[in-house]
Order: structure tokens, then C-alpha cells, then sequence
């Protein structure tokens, strides 16, 4: 870096820009370059250069709209912005000038006169333009905005029905993947169900331990089948806004417990500590049962699979007439702030996916990156809100996270949720 003046050069065209870039820098100036406008318009708002020097069609904006955009923006009030473009001058300068450009330059240009224009600009120096003129180019420029603009909302309008469409596929293709899997995934987990049965096979058992883990390994692998396709069932319909809830009393207690039963083995073989007090839970909530499950297996799942080995996982509820509160603490490895929006996205996970691992309950093992949504889409359905609250993540201090739930003890569906009876 010199000690001169800096000057941002925003040109699409890699010679044109190379050309002013080895010119500028050979008379001790500092340059930096963008190829595009948003490039350039984020250049200029970190560094804040002396000039900026940019071509007036470009690819995604034109060197008027960076003019306005900037113009807009107190600390570029009085920055020289001069325009360095092939178009001729009249009419396209008049406009330029309207817009707020500084000076006009065109090219092919010559090296003196570019630098002595610019030592001009940068002492305050000011193209001039007729006032009648300048009306009229500033009415021009108007029109010329008002008809990009319609033309972009135009173009945001198609790629948005495109979007739909392919989401309305995407949505198809879900469902009629996860049913063409299931249908033989339950004649295999019914033959494996035989199999184990099998009387010849039984004896065998008794007599080599090795056959039973595989028997076991299959049915595991096969209920784990289950529950993927499952999830990507509903999360298929939270995407779409089409969770449908069959909504009934039940006892939320008895299903957190049925959930941290199903975990009994894995919580064990983790070392894990889990804290529950089912007389703190409502007895009598309304809604669909079975989805809620899914959410709190999903929770604590991830509170398992975060926690390393001897962790404690608290799973608590403090309840009122309308609403009860629950949550799932750890002393996991905590999350980011930065990432504890994005946790809730579809198919999210913070792991490397290179280290990718279908275990549910294994240490920092993978998934499908659903399960947050899962469980987000589940209470949204029933009226409810889910927030996490972590200080940061650290595998070495563990500073835990904590998601806790607000739910309606009868469910309140938002309008785009249907209930069924």
C-alpha cells in the first residue's frame, strides 16, 4: 500500500479494469477493484475510498444505481463518483450527471488525461451540465429506474412461480419416495420379525451368541429406517404448511416417560444422568399425541447425542391453567449464537458431514439434520414456540444448551394447520 489517495475501481470487464488498475497504481495511487456493483458497493462502505471510478453497465446494477445507493449514505455525500464507460457523451452524460455522478470519463481513454481528470475530481472539481438539461435527464432517469424495477420485480415474479413449482415437486417426489421405501421396509421388518421367531433359529441362539447380534443389528437398523422416513414425512409437510394434527387428551408426562424409556439403553451406555419428575407434568393437554412425541424424541436425542460421555440431561415442566413450559437441558457442547437461529432450518447440521454418522445417540453423531425442524413445526402446529438458549459451544468447557417449549394445554392451531379427527 502507498500513501496516496485510494480510488475503487468497479469494472466488469477484466482488461478494462487491469488496464486502470497497473495505471493508477504506477502513479501512486491505492486500488482496490470489484467486478460487480453489490461487490463494489460493499467495497466502498468498509474501506471508504477517496474516488470511486466505475463503469455504468455492469451486471447486476448499473454505475447510476451505485451512484444513488451510495448518494443515499451520508459518508459518500461528497466522495467523487466519475463514471468510465464506452458509451458517448450527450444524452448518457446528461443522465449520469442526474444520478448523481461527479464526472464523466469515456473510453478508450488516454492515460494523462485520465489522471489528470482524476487529480481534478479529487481536488473538488465538478462536471458541469446545463440546468435545463439536467431536468430533463433527471426525469429520463426516473423513467429509466421505475422501468428497471418493474422489469426485476417482473423477473422475481417468474423465478418465484418456478420456486413453487419445483417445491410443489420436491414435495411429490418426498412423499412418493418415503412411500415406495416403506412399503418393502415393512415386509422386511415382518420377515425379520419371523426370523427371529423362527424355531430352528431360536435354538440356534442358545447356542451362538453372534447370530442374536445379528438379528438384533437388523431389526435396529430396520426400525431406524422407519424413523427416518418417518421424519422426513413430516418435516416434508412442515416445509409445505400442510401438517395435518388429530388433536386428543393425553397425559404429557406418560409420553415424555415412554420417550425416556426408549432411551433407557443408550442413556446407560452413554454414561448419561437424566433428571425427571413426572409429578411436575400436566395430565390433561390436548393435541396430537403422537407428533408430540416425535418432538420430545427428537430432543432428547439431540441432548444425548451433544452431551458427552457422564453428562446430566434435565428434562423439567412448570405449568399453569393455559400453558405449560418444558424444556431439555444439558451439559452438551453448547451452541453458537450466531448458529442458534439456523439450528432450526431444514436438513441443518453444525458437524462435518464428512464425519457423517447415522447414530441418533452417539457422541457429535450425525442425521438428517431434521430433527430440530421436526420438533419446530410440531409445536408451531399446536400454537406453541421453541427457543434454545447456550452461551457459545465448546467441547472443552461445555457449556450446555437448554430448548424449552411454551405450549397451549389445548392446542391452537394456526389457520394454515388442519386439524382431523
Amino acid at each position: 500500500m502507498t500513501d496516496g489517495p485510494t480510488i475503487l475501481c468497479i469494472e466488469d470487464d477484466p482488461a478494462s479494469r487491469q488496464l486502470v488498475q497497473r495505471t493508477l497504481t504506477a502513479a501512486g495511487y491505492d486500488v482496490l477493484t470489484a467486478r460487480r456493483a453489490l461487490e463494489g458497493i460493499d467495497l466502498a462502505r468498509k474501506h471508504h475510498p477517496d474516488l470511486i471510478l466505475t463503469d455504468i453497465n455492469l451486471p447486476d446494477m448499473s454505475g447510476h444505481e451505485i451512484t444513488t445507493s451510495l448518494r443515499s449514505d451520508p459518508d459518500f455525500a461528497n466522495t467523487p463518483i466519475v463514471a468510465l464507460t464506452a458509451l458517448g457523451y450527450g444524452r448518457n452524460k446528461d443522465i449520469a450527471m442526474a444520478a448523481g455522478i461527479t464526472g464523466y470519463l469515456t473510453k478508450p481513454f488516454h492515460v494523462d488525461e485520465l489522471l489528470d481528470r482524476l487529480a481534478f475530481y479529487l481536488g473538488g472539481g465538478h462536471d458541469k451540465v446545463d440546468n435545463e438539461r439536467m431536468y430533463e435527464a433527471q426525469t429520463e432517469y426516473t423513467r429509466e429506474v421505475v422501468t428497471r424495477l418493474e422489469s426485476r420485480i417482473r423477473e422475481l415474479e417468474r423465478a418465484n412461480q418456478e420456486l413453487r413449482r419445483l417445491d410443489k415437486m420436491k414435495e411429490s417426489f418426498i412423499q412418493i419416495t418415503a412411500h415406495e421405501l416403506r412399503t418393502p421396509l415393512t415386509l422386511v421388518f415382518g420377515y425379520s420379525r419371523l426370523l427371529e421367531d423362527y424355531p430352528p433359529l431360536r435354538e440356534l441362539m442358545q447356542y451362538d451368541e453372534g447370530i442374536s447380534t445379528l438379528t438384533d443389528g437388523l431389526v435396529e437398523s430396520i426400525t431406524r429406517m422407519h424413523e427416518i422416513i418417518d421424519e422426513i414425512m413430516i418435516v416434508s409437510r412442515v416445509m409445505t404448511r400442510r401438517i395435518d394434527i388429530s388433536i386428543q387428551q393425553y397425559n404429557l408426562g406418560s409420553v415424555v416417560k415412554r420417550v425416556i424409556d426408549h432411551y433407557a439403553e443408550a442413556l446407560q451406555e452413554r454414561g448419561h444422568t437424566l433428571h425427571f419428575n413426572p409429578d411436575e407434568w400436566p395430565t390433561d393437554v390436548r393435541g396430537d399425541v403422537d407428533l408430540m412425541r416425535v418432538a420430545v424424541d427428537n430432543l432428547l436425542s439431540n441432548a444425548i447425542k451433544y452431551t458427552p460421555d457422564g453428562g446430566t440431561i434435565n428434562i423439567g415442566a412448570d405449568a399453569d391453567r393455559y400453558f405449560v413450559k418444558f424444556w431439555v437441558a444439558d451439559t452438551g457442547i453448547g451452541i453458537d449464537p450466531d448458529d442458534q437461529k439456523s439450528i432450526f432450518d431444514q436438513f441443518h447440521t453444525l458437524e462435518d458431514v464428512k464425519l457423517h454418522s447415522t447414530s441418533k445417540t452417539a457422541f457429535r453423531g450425525g442425521g438428517l439434520g431434521l430433527g430440530l425442524a421436526v420438533v419446530k413445526g410440531v409445536v408451531e402446529a399446536h400454537g406453541g414456540a421453541i427457543k434454545v438458549e447456550s452461551s457459545r459451544r465448546n467441547v472443552s468447557t461445555l457449556p450446555g444448551s437448554r430448548f424449552e417449549i411454551m405450549l397451549p394445554l389445548k392446542a391452537t392451531p394456526p389457520q394454515n394447520v388442519r386439524q382431523v379427527n
